[in-house]
Order: C-alpha cells, then structure tokens, then sequence
C-alpha cells in the first residue's frame, strides 16, 4: 500500500500532465467511455520460419478480417471478383496499382469510387478505437496527406454537404494527380487499424528463405509481442558471436537452401567456408550432405550441390565439436550423451549412441583428431574467426535481434491468455519438473530466469568468456533437454545426418506433449501464471498439427497454431499454417492452404484459401473493460480521481507549476 508522501508524489506528476480540475475531469471521462468499446482484435501467428511472402499476405489480410468487412460493406453492390480486386488492392497497393494500369485505363471515375470505399472501410475499421488512436494511425500511415484523408474519414460525412464536400475533396486530389498517394496511405490506415494486437508464438527463422524479410515487416508494426522460439533463441545466440549457434544457423540454412538470406539479407559472406571446404573435403562421398533441393546462395549457381554439400560436411564437423565444448563447460545441461565425436571408431566405421552400435555413413573425417576430437583445427579456428566477426558486425542483423529481444520473452501473459512457443517442462506425472539449466527453477520461475537472462545478456558481451556463456545459453534453450523452447529431450542431428538406422534418430518429446489433452493439467499451468477461470487458455506454437489432429485441445482451454507455415510440412499437415483471430465476439482459428505468390495475389487477386472455426463465441460482446487495457484504465481513472479530489481540497494547487499549497 502506498504511504501519504508517495501518493502525493504520484498526484504531483499526474498534475503535470492534467494541471487542473478540467483537464483532468475530461481525461476521466474519455478514460471511462473508452472502456465500453468493444476490445480491439488481436491476431495470432506462429513457427512463421522465412516463409515471408506467406506471412506477409496474412499479415496483411488479417487471416481473413479484411476480406470479411469488404463482404459485409459491399456484397450486395460488388461482385466478388470486385471484392477480390479490392482486397488486393488494399494488401498490395503500390503492386496492385501497376498492375491495373498496365492492363486497363484508370479513369477518375474509377479512382473516385475507391478513394470513397477505401475512406469507408477505414471509418468501419476504426469504429471500434477512440479518436484520439485514430488519428495516431493516419499521422502514421498519411504519407504527407494528413488534413485530407482526416477530412475524407470524418464520421459525420453522411449528410449532404459533407457528402459533396468529400467528392470535392477527391475530385481535387484526382485533378492534381495525388490519387495513388491517397490511396496508398488509406490501405496503410485500414491494415494498421484492422488488427490492434499481432502475437507471434515464436520461430521466426530458419527453414524458409527469408526471415529477414519477415523481421522487416513485424518492425512496422506499432503493437507487437513476439514469443521466443528455439530457432529465434539460436539467431540470438549467433549475432552475439557464439560459435555454436554461428556454425548450426549455417547448417540449417545450407540445409534448406536459404543461404540467400545470409549473404543477401545480413551480407555475411560464405567465400571462406566454401574455399575451406573444397580444400578440406575433395575427397570422400559427399552424397548425404547435399542439400533438399537446388541451391539458392548467392554466390553459388543453382544446381551446384557438391559445392554446398561440401559446406554442409564442413560446418556439420565444426558444429558437433562446438556443441561437445558446450556440454563439456556446462555440466549442468545435462546433455553428455550428445558428445558423440568420441564415440566414433572411424577404423570400424561405427559410432555408439545410448549403448547401441549403428554402422556410419561417411568415415572420411580429416579434420578429427582422435585423441582430442572436439578441437577445432587452425584452418577450422580460422573460418570460425571470420564468422564470428561477420554475425556480429552485420548491422541490419543486430537491428534485427535488438527488435526481437526488446519486444520478445520467453512468454507473455495478455488478456487473460498465456503464450508460449515451445512448453512447460512437466515428468510423466504431469508434475512441473525443475531444470539444472535454469538453476534448478521450474515452471513460471524457470520461464523468467532464462527471459532475463536473455535480456540482459545480449547488451554485455565484453568479452569471449561471457560471449561463450550467453551463447551456450542459447544453444541450449535451442536443442537442450527438455528446453522449455526445444521440448525435446535431444535433438538428433548427427543421428540423422551419419546413421541410417532411423532407429536412432528418434527424438523423444517432453511428457507435456502427452499432457496437452488433459484439462486438469492445462488449468495446473493456468494458475502457475496466475489465470484461472473459463476464458483463459494457453496458445501454443512449435509442434505441427498433423493431418487429421486437432488443433484445439483439453477441451478448448489449449490451442496450437503451428499448422506449418514452412514448406517443408504442408506434407505432415495436409495445410500451410494456423492462425488465431480473437476479437470482440469470441475466437476463431483459421487452417490456411499454401500460398503461391505475391505475383499470383496481385495479377490474379488470388487469395490464400482459408477454412475458419469459431470455437469460443460470446453473445456479448467483449469490451475494453474485460480487458488487461481495462484494469490499466481503471486504475488511472482511480488515480485520477484522487487527483481532483486533492485539487477540490487544495492539497495540490491547480496550475502548470503543480506546487504544493
């Protein structure tokens, strides 16, 4: 409880911004109308892994939300190739645009019949906001033509002289040739207006080509949390400079042939891998290291896949000797039984994992040395020298970063649902388990340790033994057993790329994955971040819904929404990705087919084919007041009061100077 003298401090920087009975009393009341409109909607994406021009489109069609109010404000006037010309017109301005042109004659007609649907779908959009938030976003989004696109979305302009004076306005516009411009900055008001909240439930990189795509477009948008996932803790951990993070980000991306985004997207380049590799491994067959389809590096032309699959070998040895370092300075990751270079008799060529003998695929290893396999080689130290320096002196990569730590964490509490991308470590009994990783924390205790350390860590990277001690920590939350963000017990990437046997390349899961049915269970976690009651439910990422699973679980109070986004699932999934709209009248999750190209989207207004469920509606609609936005008004409202109550009694006397009587 607050003593006296700290009230009244608080009263005294309230009285600066309200310096008088009136100021505050208006503030009051706007506060208090604001709690009866309806929430705003929030949009849920999740395991998004480069695939940028599919999450851009639902990004900018809001899964759908755009398209439903153009039916519900035009369906019965516009057919729906209109709408569909319409909507993408909106999702693609600029494109859109050029397209129209080159194809048809734009007359002003044509452009005064947008202009004015445009400007009404941006009223309709923003109905739900108070003015003050309104005029945020086309302050925002205006591109210079502030005083007119207000005019043009006043809300009073249905009777008949506001009516002809906005067909003036546009007229004018028309006539002195701005009409692109306002076009382009009213789709920028109606996408920013449309979704008032995007989450995303982690995994943002590897996988698909660019994620740095992807992170150029979540920078534009004004209200964000991001919800690491273990791929996203493995990027952070390689622009801080760790070796084993630099050496799997660049497996990975060989992989799945998005090197692209590496040398284009981050200019890091791969020149002195590759001429490592050639020089290292001419020798041997290279057949298993060759990367899923063509190449798609900058440097290389596609179809060279000897060259990338003798990187791949490269990197592979150099990231299974950093991962054994890892273990080695960090006993408390429990994880020896991943040091496996020791286990390797390259005479027999066999390795031993877990007990069990299995024949390995390729023995021509020049660089181990037997009697200390997890040393680096002076060749080796060199490539990984030049890497290191790379990540961390790419400028648009530790933008990047910067933006993910400062608007992600490990999980986040919002409107009474609890988001995470990976699980809550649990045994077989469903018991929260503690972690020697986190210092023996578990539960939402495990959770904060590893978000602060996360936070903190990155900004104090002096030197190499705290840049190794961050880096392990994010090697771990990437692959370490039962890592709340990997939720496996080991990920088994020298299994799967040495041994055929598929046997040992089983990667067991936490028991959570087991758990997630069971509304008991569900509820348990619920509380252990203080949420209780029916409403609340914990949207989850990271494990791909395969066909014929649901993605709603323990009976409504669990959702996954990692349907796939990443090519390379729409197999397991029969689908390309989940997403989560939650608004003023319940939830609602859409399952999306694969998205064929921007190109497609803005010459054919070919949308991304959508099947939408409403699982949890409400009759009433949710207002701002149910809210977490609603609890912060109302304590403001409370303070507020006090201030006028201290104004009324002369505790604080009114005026600029807010001085104490």
């Amino acid at each position: 409880m607050e003593t006296k003298s700290e009230e009244k401090k608080l009263l005294l920087e309230l009285a600066k911004q309200f310096p008088d009975i009136p100021h505050a009393v208006s503030e009051i009341t706007t506060l208090g109308a604001m709690l009866n409109l309806p929430k705003g909607t929030e949009h849920f994406m999740s395991d998004i892994h480069g695939e940028h021009e599919a999450f851009t489109h639902i990004r900018r069609c809001a899964s759908g939300v755009i398209r439903r109010k153009l039916d519900a404000l035009f369906g019965k006037a516009l057919t729906k190739d209109e709408i569909g010309e319409l909507a993408t017109l909106i999702y693609y301005p600029e494109e859109k645009l050029d397209q129209l042109r080159a194809s048809r004659t734009l007359t002003d007609e044509w452009y005064s019949d947008i202009i004015e649907k445009l400007a009404l779908l941006c009223i309709t959009v923003g109905e739900k906001y108070t003015r003050n938030r309104v005029i945020l976003e086309i302050k925002s989004g205006s591109n210079g033509y502030l005083d007119i696109i207000l005019e043009l979305v006043s809300r009073d302009n249905n009777n008949s002289f506001r009516k002809e004076y906005r067909k003036s306005i546009i007229r004018s516009v028309i006539r002195l040739g701005a009409e692109d411009g306002i076009i382009l900055a009213l789709a920028n008001i109606i996408n920013a207006l449309v979704i008032d909240r995007l989450h995303i439930v982690g995994d943002i990189f590897d996988r698909g080509s660019r994620a740095d795509i992807v992170m150029d477009e979540i920078m534009k948008v004004r209200n964000i949390d991001i919800q690491w996932g273990n791929h996203d803790a493995l990027w952070i951990g390689a622009a801080a400079g760790s070796d084993v993070c630099i050496a799997t980000v660049i497996n990975n991306s060989i992989a799945y042939n998005n090197t692209d985004m590496i040398e284009m997207g981050y200019g890091i380049s791969l020149s002195p891998l590759a001429l490592f590799a050639m020089e290292t491994y001419n020798d041997g067959d290279i057949e298993i290291y060759k990367p899923r389809k063509s190449s798609g590096g900058v440097l290389y032309k596609r179809g060279n896949d000897d060259l990338l699959a003798r990187m791949r070998k490269a990197i592979s040895i150099i990231q299974f000797k950093a991962e054994g370092q890892s273990v080695r300075r960090n006993p408390k990751f429990n994880m020896e039984d991943r040091l496996l270079l020791d286990k390797m008799d390259l005479y027999t060529g066999r390795i031993t994992v877990d007990g069990v003998s299995y024949k390995l695929l390729d023995t021509y290893f020049p660089t181990l040395d037997p009697s200390d396999p997890y040393r680096l080689t002076e060749s080796e130290e060199e490539v990984m020298n030049y890497l290191r320096e790379s990540f961390t002196r790419s400028a648009r990569l530790d933008k990047h970063i910067r933006f993910l730590i400062q608007n992600g964490g490990m999980y986040t509490v919002y409107n009474r649902n609890l988001l995470f991308h990976g699980c809550i470590p649990l045994d077989a009994d469903g018991q929260l388990i503690a972690l020697a990783a986190a210092d023996g924390r578990k539960g939402r205790d495990m959770m904060d340790y590893f978000d602060g350390e996360i936070r903190r860590g990155f900004t104090s990277l002096e030197n190499g033994v705290e840049r190794r001690r961050y880096g392990d920590l994010c090697w771990f939350l990437w692959c370490g057993r039962d890592s709340p963000l990997c939720a496996r017990k080991k990920i088994a990437a020298l299994e799967r790329l040495l041994i055929e046997d598929s046997s040992a390349h089983i990667e067991h899961e936490n028991p959570y994955y087991r758990s997630w049915n069971d509304k008991k269970i569900v509820e348990m976690i619920l509380r252990e971040f203080s949420l209780s009651g029916e409403r609340c439910h914990i949207i989850n990422g990271h494990i791909p819904v395969n066909k014929g699973e649901l993605p709603i679980k323990a009976e409504g109070r669990l959702i996954v929404i990692d349907g796939g986004f990443c090519k390379a699932f729409h197999d397991r999934t029969g689908i390309a990705g989940y997403t989560l709209i939650y608004n003023a009248d319940g939830m609602r999750i859409s399952a999306h087919q694969p998205f064929t190209s921007k190109e497609d989207a803005v010459k054919n207004n070919a949308d991304i084919l959508s099947e939408t469920t409403v699982f949890e509606e409400r009759h009433n609609k949710i207002r701002v007041r149910d809210t977490d936005e609603g609890v912060k008004i109302r304590d403001r409202i409370g303070d507020l009061m006090l201030l006028v109550e201290a104004y009324k009694k002369g505790d604080i006397k009114e005026g600029l100077s807010a001085k104490v009587r």
